[in-house]
């Protein structure tokens, strides 16, 4: 598999725009450059018949052609924006779903306005040689996406669009061929390559021949002498068609063979049976010519199929499914937040503490509409009272007596005080789960807006102190908890080796905050059985966040990991600005914007740098832990209520030229000794996915991705601060920078990258 990607973040602004016109380049297309802060992403496949598949976005772009004509077609599919197609003739307004066609070295202007996203195919001309396509039918075309065959073809390509990560070559060669297809099919209808008379004959030639393909001993005699025309002059209609006789026979068998390949319901038929079933007689004949037209044997075809149906249907269980409308996400936002006169939002003019109450929080997801808890001025320190989501799997150690947890997990049979969980859909249309489906998990105090706050600027959040939240109820007083969920979304679900192997296990911890040095020590543990929540609604799984766990229903199991002591490492999984894009943005994977860490030296003493992309900047903080390792395979850490003491400082834009924060545009710590900096499988991957970003990203995160990141980050880092050229920033990762894997259970997987400042003598770049 060949691939490349561009990520306008991964290069210091004096490199992004020739880079970016060498990514666009690989499509066959010239980028005009020019345009402030420039922000694009793209990913470029390489096909099997050396084409390229390519998805492309950005803001504010205008394309042209290279007018290389090589025989290839370009197609571009419209999915999200504003868009014109100029060229010698006429000026196309793309719709959302429209595409257009033309041949490689038809001029063009293809100019975007605003945020967009497309959809760029380069088919070359092999995928083109043996069809039945008049020459002049490779004219530009515009053809719209919502009806017909233009809505047939606009949303095969979405869906590949959608996962063009997962599909490896085999998979890829099977649908490039079903585009080319349709492609054809679409120009011949708009073709004029024979004249009307002959394409009416041809037309009616083709049809006899369909209804016969399964006749092996169809021949070029027997369909000429039924139609009442020369042998010789059917074979020149084909070859007019720029195709013959015999190789049109062969193709539409083969494609009558592939399409029952495809069928799930045949999969008990003989690959064999299916070949004589359409006219061939030898198998062996029949899987050498399949494998020439498509690239993989008839067997692993069908085999492939099924793989990629299987992958859509696994891709169902986190995230905003593919099926859900962007509708589902267009929800309102809280109602403004009053104090409650219990607990007092500021204490002090330069010291703000803000408890964690139904008030308070938000569960599940971040907005921009969201309305701010405080606001804080540059310099000023906060107390933040957090809780953890996982607090329902021990009520009585977790919850009960506590006045702040119990007014956010109260859910009783007429009452949830806090009823959305999530980004998805407030009636739970989907899954029925609950209202937001558990589309987003996290409990986050927020948000804080910092005044003065403005995108491009930089905002500071340093960590002074971390505190335990201990218990509450007298049984437990003076105590600390913490629980771990084995859950269905770690990597180790499907890596199971004894029975039952689809299990959730979850083990209840006690944190020993006052030894020295602190550690965790396991309680017990339970495996999860279904729940029914307070509105009687059953859940198989851990698929909503705060369900009570009814302990009558379970099994503890004592005396586990015994003599194991666990360091602690309290952090904040979460801290996070409020995304750019608009609606509600799932908690669970991380981004430009923070968010979902969960790397444990966001700890006492850290400093982590976030970039400000609205007004006020709306940070917010949650999903404390008290100890987890890289990782956090089994989908959790130790998820414990923690309460942090931050200081908040603004970077001004105008004033991060020279420093560590110049051109920054990710999350980046800072600690007594190192910096550290993290690569996502998709650094934007709300641009990057478009607008079913929220289900496609949980389908399409490896840690190669993440890894790759995390290096083009480590390069701009040391290019942008230190002034080094690439080929030094390159050798420095390589001998001092040492990478680790933050997390795989978080959508988007994480590689962290770490820079000891001491490399550079007196400290800090």
């Amino acid at each position: 598999m060949q691939s490349w990607q561009f990520a306008s973040d991964d290069y210091p602004s004096t490199l992004r725009e020739t880079a970016w016109r060498a990514a666009i380049e690989r499509a066959g297309l010239s980028a005009e450059t020019g345009y402030d802060e420039l922000r694009a992403y793209s990913h470029h496949r390489l096909s099997p018949l050396g084409g390229s598949f390519s998805i492309v976005s950005a803001r504010s772009q205008r394309f042209r052609s290279l007018g290389h004509d090589d025989g290839a077609v370009l197609v571009v599919l419209h999915l999200e924006g504003k868009a014109l197609l100029r060229d010698e003739q006429q000026v196309h307004a793309l719709a959302l779903g429209d595409f257009a066609i033309f041949p490689a070295g038809v001029d063009f202007d293809l100019d975007c306005d605003g945020s967009f996203r497309q959809v760029w195919l380069r088919l070359p001309s092999i995928a083109f040689s043996r069809r039945m396509l008049p020459p002049q039918a490779f004219r530009g075309l515009v053809i719209a996406g919502d009806s017909g065959l233009g809505h047939v073809l606009s949303q095969l390509l979405r869906s590949v669009s959608d996962s063009l990560q997962e599909l490896d070559d085999t998979e890829l060669c099977a649908i490039e061929v079903a585009i080319s297809d349709l492609i054809v099919v679409t120009l011949n209808q708009r073709g004029d390559g024979v004249s009307s008379s002959q394409a009416s004959v041809l037309h009616r030639i083709c049809q006899f021949i369909e209804t016969r393909l399964g006749d092996s001993t169809l021949s070029l005699a027997e369909v000429a002498r039924a139609q009442r025309v020369s042998p010789r002059y059917l074979q020149k209609l084909f070859e007019a068609a720029n195709g013959s006789f015999t190789r049109y026979i062969r193709e539409r068998r083969l494609e009558r063979c592939r399409a029952e390949l495809a069928k799930p319901d045949d999969d008990a038929t003989a690959v064999s049976s299916i070949a004589f079933r359409w006219g061939f007689t030898d198998a062996a004949h029949f899987s050498r010519v399949f494998r020439d037209k498509y690239g993989m044997s008839p067997r692993d075809y069908r085999l492939n199929i099924r793989k990629i149906e299987s992958s859509a249907a696994d891709a169902l269980h986190r995230g905003r499914p593919p099926r859900a409308s962007e509708s589902d996400a267009a929800v309102e936002a809280p109602p403004p937040v009053e104090p409650d006169g219990s607990d007092a939002a500021e204490a002090a003019s330069e010291a703000h503490y803000i408890p964690a109450n139904h008030k308070t929080v938000h569960w599940g997801y971040f907005s921009q509409n969201l309305p701010p808890v405080a606001v804080v001025n540059s310099g000023d320190t906060v107390t933040i009272e957090t809780l953890t989501q996982h607090a329902s799997d021990d009520l009585e150690k977790m919850i009960a007596g506590d006045p702040g947890a119990e007014s956010v997990f109260r859910w009783t049979r007429d009452d949830k005080a806090v009823d959305r969980r999530g980004a998805g859909p407030m009636d739970a249309s989907i899954y029925g789960r609950g209202a937001g489906e558990g589309f987003g998990v996290h409990i986050m105090t927020g948000p804080i807006a910092v005044a003065g706050a403005m995108p491009g600027d930089v905002v500071e959040i340093g960590i002074r102190d971390i505190h335990p939240r201990r218990s509450a109820n007298p049984d437990f007083a003076g105590r600390c908890f913490g629980s771990n969920a084995a859950a269905w979304w770690g990597l180790h679900y499907k890596e199971l080796m004894t029975e039952p192997k689809q299990r959730e296990v979850v083990t209840i911890y006690e944190c020993m905050f006052d030894a020295a040095p602190p550690f965790a020590k396991a309680l017990y543990s339970f495996r999860w059985t279904p729940q029914t929540d307070p509105f009687g609604r059953l859940h198989p799984t851990i698929d909503y966040p705060g369900i009570p766990v009814d302990h009558s229903t379970v099994t503890r199991v004592h005396d586990i990991l015994d003599g194991v002591a666990i360091p602690l490492r309290p952090h904040f999984g979460v801290i996070g600005c409020a995304p750019r894009e608009a609606g509600l943005i799932d908690s669970v994977p991380p981004a430009y914007f923070g968010g979902n860490l969960d790397n444990w030296r966001l700890a006492k003493g850290a400093k982590v740098f976030l970039p400000v992309s609205v007004p006020g900047a709306l940070v917010s903080v949650g999903d404390p832990h008290a100890s987890q390792g890289d990782s956090e395979l089994s989908g959790t850490a130790i998820e414990c209520s923690l309460t942090g003491e931050f200081e908040i400082v603004l970077h001004k834009k105008g004033n991060l030229s020279g420093g560590p924060l110049a051109d920054l545009a990710y999350p980046l710590i800072e600690t007594e000794s190192e910096w550290i900096l993290f690569g996502f499988s998709h650094p934007d991957y709300l641009a990057e996915l478009g607008a079913k970003a929220q289900s496609a990203v949980y389908r399409s995160s490896s840690l190669d991705l993440a890894m790759k990141d995390a290096f083009r980050k480590m390069r701009r880092f040391l290019m942008a601060t230190r002034g080094l050229s690439e080929d030094e920033a390159i050798s420095l990762i390589s001998v001092a920078v040492d990478f680790g894997v933050s997390q795989v259970v978080d959508g988007n997987w994480a590689v962290h990258a770490i820079l000891p400042k001491s490399l550079f003598g007196s400290g800090a770049p």
